[in-house]
């Protein structure tokens, strides 16, 4: 029998499973068991055939033996990867050196007396065992098969045991799970909302939430205390490795609390899903910097901990200098901040350099300088400008000892940070520098409340106009509120910023006032946010909250290098699905019922 088209499909009947695939070891020898699963390979013996059968929780490794049946044995000869079988077989432990030490099934093997085939399968357009061989788009178009890949599907199941824990430990603190509408009102404020026409209400629409935002807080005047929410949001915007149309986030808001108690709950959070999923103790509390500092210390608000090679400011010992260059930026009120590589000196070549000048470029700057502390000294084209008694006082100020190296640059705070901060990240992924399995925490606080617009010559809010201004600072909002800072906290984790929240404004009076300076008329914030105006005069606690981004956590726990290899179906970095062809146009009829009119997009 060697032609599948000829195959005949066998019923499942009264077959049922009784383990799978990764259970078996060898004190199960004797038993009968009954598998089920996908052929993962074949080896063709002739007088004997192995089978690695394949489900989501592992491979066992079965046999054919015609001298066992010769049935099971005969229609064996033809199964081929991918299909889809039952087999009902005795464990037996493999012969001596034939264990396999890679597998947890790697001392058993199950002898079949008994094969039905359930399914065939067409050629697979990539392998579905083995080393990855096709391109994203078409392992997203096939994403079925990708997965079932273990290291796929693991990823996801990781994802539900992350999941199940955070919801165990926010029950157990007393928050309720409250599902908030989907289908809502459009009030756009930073990102673009993704709109829903009405047919109910022709020419009205809804829109997906962003976040449930202002449902949440409705939901603590209401009385609620304690809410959350694993929840689903949607934003039209550019996309990355760690952007979606529609990611998942861990939502919560408490009443009657400060910065401190929200906080709290996310580090005792964080602390228990590490240790239970990872085994990896947090180390509490988590260390704590505000937005300035951490700016000024490691030119971005999403610096990684583990990386050193702080930002050090040498605008004094440059200005002193007979460099030119930096003696105008100073004179025109720039800085000169520096960052030192440890043992970096022999590990750049000067086209490494000029790479990483590139950089510094493109984010602004001039250009970068460099030194090279060696044992006669400094390696640098700015050694001729400088004092030996300044080269020595710069080495000490920077912890620069023989094999370091230095990367200088000048320009304006801003850029300067900024082009450091990216300098440290890739000197230290080229260096190798970040230990694998490893994690740092740190909160970062007191962020800007409002931020200037160019393009529209306005304030905006930083976060979003319904966060808390700092009490000290409600002083700044009548003449100086581009001063002002926000009750906001941001928690990082490896650099990334894995979530954010802050007190909100439960004053009514306060909240028109941000509105008011944000440009936002008393009928564009009643037409936008009435419903929260109103509720604002009946009785709000004050409350803050924060929302979690739970596909880039775990993202980061799993190791993976981007969010969508931990969501079941994902988007493309064009905000398609290969796998279902969407968005995709809908017909005439469809258009007229919703009375929509489309137009030509050129």
């Amino acid at each position: 029998m060697n032609d599948s088209k000829d195959m005949k499909i066998d019923s499942l009947g009264d077959w049922k499973r009784t383990h799978d695939c990764g259970c078996l070891r060898a004190g199960d020898a004797g038993k009968e068991v009954l598998l089920m699963g996908w052929v993962n390979s074949r080896r063709d013996l002739g007088n004997l055939i192995f089978i690695d059968l394949r489900d989501r929780d592992g491979i066992t490794q079965i046999v054919f033996d015609p001298r066992i049946d010769r049935d099971s044995h005969e229609r064996a000869h033809v199964l081929r990867n991918e299909w889809v079988v039952a087999v009902k077989g005795t464990v037996s432990r493999r012969l001596e050196g034939q264990e396999n030490p890679n597998l947890p099934t790697g001392d058993i093997e199950v002898r079949i007396i008994s094969l039905k085939i359930l399914n065939l399968t067409e050629t697979p357009p990539f392998q579905v065992d083995g080393a990855v061989d096709a391109s994203e788009a078409l392992r997203l178009k096939y994403r079925y098969l990708e997965l079932r890949r273990h290291k796929v599907f693991n990823a996801l199941r990781e994802r539900h045991r992350i999941a199940s824990s955070i919801r165990t430990y926010l029950e157990e603190k007393g928050f309720i799970e409250v599902e908030t509408p989907f289908l809502t009102k459009s009030t756009p404020e930073g990102a673009r909302d993704y709109l829903v026409p009405s047919r109910v209400n022709k020419g009205h629409f809804y829109a997906l939430p962003q976040s449930p935002q202002l449902f949440k807080q409705i939901l603590m005047i209401a009385g609620f205390d304690r809410y959350y929410q694993i929840v689903r949001c949607f934003r039209d915007e550019d996309l990355r490795a760690d952007r979606q149309p529609e990611f998942t986030q861990v939502d919560l808001e408490m009443a009657f609390v400060n910065e401190d108690q929200v906080m709290g709950v996310f580090e005792d959070m964080m602390a228990v899903i590490f240790r239970e999923i990872l085994g990896y103790d947090v180390a509490l509390p988590i260390k704590r910097l505000e937005y300035r500092e951490a700016m000024d210390r490691f030119g971005t608000d999403r610096p990684d901990m583990r990386l050193g090679m702080e930002l050090n400011d040498i605008t004094d010992i440059a200005a002193g200098s007979d460099f030119r260059v930096f003696k105008g930026i100073v004179e025109e009120g720039g800085v000169v901040k520096a960052i030192t590589v440890k043992g970096g000196g022999p590990a750049f070549s000067r086209k490494g350099l000029d790479e990483l000048s590139g950089m510094v470029t493109d984010c602004g700057a001039k250009g970068l300088a460099w030194i090279k502390v060696t044992e006669d000294g400094w390696q640098s084209p700015l050694s001729k400008f400088f004092k030996d008694e300044d080269k020595r006082t710069l080495n000490k100020n920077l912890d620069a000892e023989q094999g370091d190296l230095i990367l200088i640059v000048a320009h304006g705070r801003q850029i300067v940070n900024e082009a450091l901060g990216v300098l440290r990240v890739e000197v230290a992924k080229q260096l190798d520098l970040i230990r694998a399995g490893s994690y740092s925490f740190v909160w970062i606080t007191r962020f800007p409340l409002f931020e200037y617009n160019e393009d529209e010559k306005r304030l905006e809010a930083v976060h979003h106009p319904f966060t808390s201004p700092v009490e000290e600072d409600l002083k700044l909002l009548d003449k100086q509120p581009e001063k002002a800072r926000a009750r906001s906290y941001d928690l990082v984790l490896n650099g990334q910023e894995i979530g954010g929240g802050s007190i909100r404004i439960h004053n009514l009076a306060i909240q028109e006032m941000i509105f008011s300076i944000l440009r936002i008329s008393p009928e564009e914030a009643q037409s936008k946010f009435g419903f929260l105006l109103e509720a604002l005069k009946y009785g709000a606690p004050p409350h803050g909250g924060m929302a979690l981004g739970f596909d880039r956590l775990v993202a980061i726990m799993t190791g993976v290098s981007s969010i969508r290899e931990v969501i079941a179906f994902p988007k493309t970095t064009s905000a398609t699905c290969p796998l279902t062809d969407a968005p995709s146009s809908v017909d005439n009829a469809q258009l007229k019922e919703l009375a929509l009119r489309l137009i030509d997009p050129e």
